[in-house]
């Protein structure tokens, strides 16, 4: 079944918590490790899916953005497909670009430059990778993403340290990060639960995309 312009695609995300939400779709799902397979395996294009750092002011936790276009680092701007994920009751989504970052971009200061040099409002690891897999593969690429982290925050050192290559969460790394600077746990504790918010727009965003296609 077609998604928009993409027939069967396939998701890919970074951490394990948004693949068990993605696989709810039916679609196959990897990590960015396993993008390739999925377009070997006839996957018709590639959603990028998942939470994403805030870069816009305002947009707070939870918050959906539907990307208009992938910025990657190299300045370079690849089309993203615009897909209905809004859902009753809560704030349409934000359709904007989104910028692919190589590493976590965890100071406010660089967030707000981001914002002022590109105009993307949320920032993720995956879209630009993704984007540029599909550009190379002739298919449609598109990204739904989450706002975790808003633009006005730091993230605590022990966020930068947390999730393997398999986006499984490290708790011994979290847990270094942590004995080694208690001070920390509030803005930790902070982080968990915008990661929660944002975890549950994910859900809402899956659920009407799924009531689309069915319509």
């Amino acid at each position: 079944m077609p998604i928009g312009e993409i027939e069967r695609p396939g998701i890919v995300v970074g951490m394990e918590a948004e693949a068990r939400i993605a696989r709810q779709s039916g679609y196959a799902v990897a990590t960015l490790g396993g993008a390739e397979q999925l377009l070997a395996a006839g996957a018709g294009g590639l959603i990028s899916f998942g939470i994403a750092g805030g870069l816009a002011p305002g947009l707070k936790p939870g918050r959906l953005v539907v990307a208009t276009e992938v910025v990657a680092a190299d300045g370079r701007r690849y089309p993203a497909l615009a897909l209905t994920v809004g859902a009753r009751g809560t704030p349409e989504p934000v359709r904007a670009p989104i910028y692919g970052a190589g590493a976590i971009v965890s100071r406010s200061i660089d967030k707000q430059a981001l914002y002022k040099g590109t105009g993307a409002v949320a920032v993720d690891l995956e879209s630009a990778a993704v984007a540029r897999l599909c550009a190379d593969a002739g298919v449609a690429m598109a990204v739904i993403r989450a706002i975790g982290d808003p633009a006005d925050r730091d993230l605590p050192p022990a966020a930068l340290v947390g999730l393997k290559p398999d986006g499984q969460v490290d708790i011994a790394a979290v847990l270094r990060s942590v004995f080694g600077s208690p001070g920390q746990i509030p803005a930790l504790l902070r982080v968990a639960l915008d990661t929660r918010h944002a975890l549950a727009a994910l859900r809402h965003a899956l659920a009407a995309l799924r009531h689309a296609l069915a319509s």
